[in-house]
């Protein structure tokens, strides 16, 4: 018997970072940040229903244009990449601000996805992408009650 599960293949050292920032931010008391960023990528839920995975990726204050999907193969990647400018103008003085922040995350998408039927969309902070199933792969996860003989 086997399980299969879409599998996340960044993530390699975030525990690096984490662990080079965490006196810095212990001082501060900016827990994993960095002058007020955080350091970490979306949290992911990964969901297996009998139609099809739904991947939820939650990352409030961003645009659908923001985001980029792509699938190389049976690997799904979700990038984003957000730069913002702010200028402040006063009397005798301009403070300007930069902030660039981007992410990605890739999956190993089983092989029972119709990857040609992919959908996302972005709704309240929160990317949702779907990942409907082959019909083999439902006629397969059919349940049924064994008797005892």
């Amino acid at each position: 018997m086997s399980t299969k599960a879409l599998t996340k293949t960044s993530d390699l050292f975030p525990s690096l970072f984490d662990d080079f920032f965490k006196p810095w931010n212990e001082w501060t008391g900016m827990d994993r940040s960095f002058f007020g960023k955080g350091l970490t990528v979306p949290a992911v839920n990964i969901t297996d229903n009998k139609e099809d995975y739904k991947v939820s990726l939650a990352a409030p204050g961003l645009k659908k244009s923001d985001f980029n999907i792509d699938l190389d193969g049976n690997m799904l990647t979700i990038s984003c990449e957000k730069e913002e400018n702010k200028e402040e103008k006063q009397q005798r003085s301009t403070r300007k601000e930069y902030n660039y922040s981007s992410f990605s995350r890739s999956f190993t998408l089983p092989d029972d996805v119709k990857q040609d039927k992919i959908e996302a969309n972005y709704e309240d902070g929160i990317l949702n992408v779907t990942l409907p199933k082959k019909e083999e792969a439902k006629k397969a996860s059919l349940s049924r009650h064994i008797s005892i003989k």
